[in-house]
């Protein structure tokens, strides 16, 4: 470049270019820094708004699974398994029979029992009749010693006037001794033949009622061979097979019921800060994902840590110790209708959100008397029909005995 060019005057423009864009970037550098600042106050304020409004007023966890009944099933009586009635992934109803044992046996006793109790029923009936009979041998000693005392009063008159011979008279005062003496021995045999009879009808008889309850026994044993589902429900873990040789209470399969389920969900210890009974609760099981939702409540926590009821508690007094956070089992039902739209299955996993929001109520159960938990007429039905076929034999025999 020469001298003359270095020598010409900058142009003007550029430098007023430089000096506006040097003007601006100030400002819009204010303005970005305010708007950032702005967009991290909003930040801040609607976590704070959703930690006072939603955060704070609710505990979840993802450590939930679902719970329910496990009904062993297991026979009451020894015997050879000869029918398997029902198996894995099948519903059965409260009554089903599920398996069948041999009822050769069964059968033998009950026949047995049958007839002892038959027996009982007829020998009871005979000693009423010979009671019976004793009374009426009462009457007749009475009868006997009325008459000998009546011809001991006639003969004392014709004695006095020396019309009658001492030994007549004598004769006639034995007669009035040996009858009382024979009115006495009556009446005792009377009272012996009542005193297995007092205050009792042939089927309110000590014998009669021993012999009842052997064949309810046996009727009800017989009938056992059938073994029975106590509850509606799943069956699983069926583990007997035909030709089977079991003992009474050895488990050979479960039902489960799934229309009474529930949640346990296993909440860290400085979660139940604010879970109380009754508090509502939302959850969504893995199985569905989030495009189904359960409504359940709080029902009970736990009585102690998970770690308290395992197989090998931790003894955390040694020198060596690291804390670890414990969990509390928290008990939450489910609505039995939603359970319905959307099964679940034991075991299976879940999300559970308690809303917290109202704590004021009871950390413990309440002492009071609630309706049991589960239960099952299918055995007292069985009792009822024993009492019943007791009956028959009685009644039947009764009869038999009337007719002779």
């Amino acid at each position: 470049m020469s001298a003359t060019e270095s020598d010409k005057p900058q142009n003007p423009k550029n430098n007023d270019d430089d000096n506006g864009m040097a003007a601006k970037n100030p400002a819009k550098r204010r303005r970005t820094l305010l708007i950032m600042l702005l967009v991290f106050i909003l930040a801040g304020a609607t976590w704070v708004l959703l930690w006072l409004l939603v955060f704070s007023r609710r505990e979840t966890t993802d450590n939930a699974y679902v719970g329910g009944n496990q009904v062993g099933i297991s026979a009451q009586v020894p015997g050879t398994v000869v029918a398997i009635m029902a198996d894995d992934t099948q519903h059965v109803d409260a009554g089903q029979v599920l398996v069948k044992l041999d009822d050769t046996d069964g059968e033998v006793r009950l026949s047995q029992a049958r007839s002892t109790l038959a027996q009982a029923v007829r020998q009871v009936r005979q000693q009423t009749d010979s009671a019976s009979g004793s009374d009426a041998a009462v009457a007749a000693r009475q009868v006997e010693l009325k008459q000998a005392q009546a011809d001991l009063k006639r003969h004392l008159p014709l004695l006095a006037a020396k019309a009658e011979s001492p030994e007549v008279v004598q004769h006639l005062r034995d007669a009035v001794t040996q009858a009382s003496a024979n009115l006495e021995a009556a009446k005792a045999q009377a009272s012996a033949a009542h005193a297995a009879l007092i205050g009792n009808d042939v089927a309110g008889n000590p014998a009669v009622l021993q012999a009842r309850a052997n064949f309810r026994a046996a009727w009800i044993a017989a009938r056992r061979n059938d073994i029975y589902a106590p509850v509606s429900g799943y069956v699983a873990q069926r583990s007997v097979q035909v030709g089977n040789s079991v003992q009474a209470g050895q488990q050979l399969m479960t039902v489960l019921p799934l229309h009474d389920l529930w949640i346990d969900a296993n909440f860290k210890e400085s979660q139940l800060r604010h879970i109380r009974i009754g508090q509502p609760a939302k959850i969504e099981a893995d199985i569905y994902g989030g495009s189904v939702e359960y409504h359940g409540k709080v029902i009970g926590l736990g009585a102690g840590t998970g770690s308290v009821f395992s197989l090998l508690p931790a003894q955390n007094a040694t020198g060596n110790w690291i804390k670890v956070v414990q969990r509390v089992p928290v008990r939450i039902a489910l609505d039995n209708g939603e359970l319905d739209q959307h099964p679940l299955r034991v075991g299976l996993s879940a999300d559970v959100t308690v809303d917290i929001t109202d704590d004021r109520g009871a950390v413990l159960a309440p002492q009071t008397q609630h309706p049991p938990v589960a239960e099952t007429t299918v055995y007292q039905q069985m009792s009822n029909q024993a009492d019943a076929e007791a009956d028959k034999v009685i009644q039947a025999n009764l009869a038999d005995s009337k007719a002779e």
